[in-house]
């Protein structure tokens, strides 16, 4: 180990493949804290559709931004890059070395790398991307981004109306893709970040994530989205798991279909979390099944 060098050792990989079992393993070894780049589980009323940690897991190592948020609290990227750095470096009062996990792309980078720089738009053009919105449905919206941008098309949360009206309004705003603002040089940060990406072949991924599914639905996913419908229409609630719950509890859908169709979402929101994931030349890539010696050994040589 570097003398007087800190570590932050990021593990990242797509939805289901074994994160937070193997960033416990890590914290047991090294002795120390986790923080959760996950952003869909910052919110406490959302427990069993974002697979949080279970309270066994909590309390096997010590965790931070686990269900420190409520949905009707306005948390954005900014915010939580702001509070991770802060509690990173008081962490690294104590240990040499930080977990962080999850799979949200860009809050790990916003931690790991810092925030891109966006010029500012004319917010009328916000207002249009919500008409068009509500009136031609989210497809409309990809489509545009797809033929403006299709780097941003192919990396971004697609599903996730928020992420397409941002990245639209930056294209049509600046007349630049909203890509070519990405990865730019950003402040150093006072610590070396060491990624660890887990994976394996295609089939194994979503047959994962289709058994995750059916055991949210064993473990009451049903009954917590439907805690939750007065608020549906908040953004942290448009996510997989539950707006394909909301449209069978409004009768849109039969349930099994919603069911199906969380499967396809999470399958899908898995292969753009691998692209995004794949960008960092510098992570280190091991199968989910790896020996947990050959990943520290693999570590300790990096640091």
């Amino acid at each position: 180990m570097l003398n007087n060098k800190k570590f932050l050792i990021s593990v990242v990989g797509p939805t289901a493949i074994g994160k937070t079992a193997l960033s416990i393993k890590l914290a047991n070894y090294f002795k120390t804290e986790i923080i959760s780049a996950d952003s869909r589980q910052f919110f406490k009323e959302m427990s069993i559709g974002t697979a949080a940690p279970t309270e066994e897991e909590l309390t096997a190592a010590p965790h931070h931004f686990i269900h420190h948020k409520s949905i009707t609290e306005d948390y954005n990227v900014g915010a939580f890059e702001k509070e991770a750095l802060k509690k990173i470096e008081e962490l690294h009062q104590k240990h040499d070395i930080v977990i962080m996990v999850g799979g949200s792309g860009l809050y790990v980078d916003a931690v790991t790398k810092g925030l891109d720089y966006f010029p500012d738009v004319d917010p009328k053009i916000r207002e249009q991307l919500n008409y068009t919105l509500e009136k031609e449905g989210l497809e409309a919206l990809q489509l545009q981004l797809k033929n403006l941008d299709i780097v941003a098309y192919n990396t971004i949360a697609i599903d996730n109306p928020h992420r397409v009206i941002r990245a639209l309004e930056i294209c049509i705003g600046t007349n630049k893709p909203y890509s070519s603002f990405l990865n730019k040089e950003k402040n150093k940060r006072p610590f070396k970040t060491i990624t660890i990406g887990l994976t394996a072949d295609r089939e194994i991924i979503y047959n994962r994530i289709n058994k995750r599914v059916d055991i949210m639905v064993e473990n009451g996913l049903i009954d917590e989205v439907k805690s939750l419908i007065e608020h549906k229409h908040l953004n942290a609630l448009n996510t997989v798991g539950y707006k394909e719950i909301f449209n069978a509890l409004d009768n849109t859908w039969s349930l099994d279909f919603a069911i199906s169709e969380i499967k396809k979402n999470s399958r899908r929101f898995a292969k753009r979390q691998l692209t995004w994931f794949k960008r960092n030349n510098d992570t280190l890539w091991f199968d989910y099944l790896a020996p947990l010696e050959k990943i520290i050994a693999s570590i300790k040589s990096n640091m």
